[in-house]
């Protein structure tokens, strides 16, 4: 008998709109480091996310990354293009990844039968609007040090032993990407914090003092 795969839309962790819009649009399996969409090209689908991650990033001066957010099933990229302008970012597969690709002429005639998915896609336009306003102000008024500070304690938890953790514990680079800063800049800061007591390495992971320091 042939092997029937499992259909990734009904496995995937979507709400009752994004499954019939995913229904709509074509299934796709792409490899790792595939990228989907370039920043400043016309932008004319979404991307729904049925398994694997996809990174949203841009490329400025010297070739240097930096990185919005990394997004997983249920999430869905490609929506700020709706306008008719270009894409806002360049998006890129991590691992092999599975999405949902539907045309904005299929998002359009949804919309109109389903005016409330509308407003759900409005809110999630003004959430990533505001987390990207959030990041622009971090960057303007904090130092590279008090956006490494703020990145390790929004992204942590807590630990057994009274302190935070971190984990899966990120690279150097990918903290890189995501400040706007080089790499070797967040070595030397992570170095220091690591003999100061600060940070120390866990295995996958990196443990935190409850709170890092103001300045450095």
């Amino acid at each position: 008998m042939a092997r029937t795969e499992p259909d990734p839309i009904s496995k995937a962790p979507l709400g009752p709109h994004l499954r019939a819009l995913a229904l709509r649009g074509r299934v796709q399996r792409f490899r790792n480091h595939t990228l989907l969409a370039n920043e400043g090209d016309p932008g004319d689908t979404l991307f729904i996310i049925l398994a694997g991650q996809v990174r949203a990033f841009s490329i400025g001066e010297r070739h240097r990354e930096v990185t919005y957010g990394s997004y997983g099933p249920g999430e869905y990229l490609g929506e700020m293009s709706l306008d008719g302008g270009t894409r806002s970012a360049s998006l890129q597969t991590k691992g092999a990844t599975t999405c949902a690709v539907v045309s904005c002429e299929v998002l359009r005639s949804y919309m109109a039968e389903q005016p409330e998915f509308a407003f759900e896609l409005l809110t999630k336009v003004i959430r990533r609007a505001r987390a990207a306003t959030m990041s622009t102000k971090q960057l303007a008024l904090n130092d590279v040090y008090g956006r490494l500070k703020a990145h390790l304690e929004a992204q942590a938890g807590p630990a057994e032993d009274g302190r935070r953790i971190l984990a899966p514990r990120p690279t150097h680079l990918q903290m890189a990407q995501a400040l706007g800063c080089s790499r070797e800049m967040v070595s030397r800061l992570m170095k220091d914090l690591e003999r100061g007591g600060w940070i120390e390495r866990a295995p996958g992971a990196l443990l935190l003092q409850p709170r890092l320091p103001d300045r450095w």
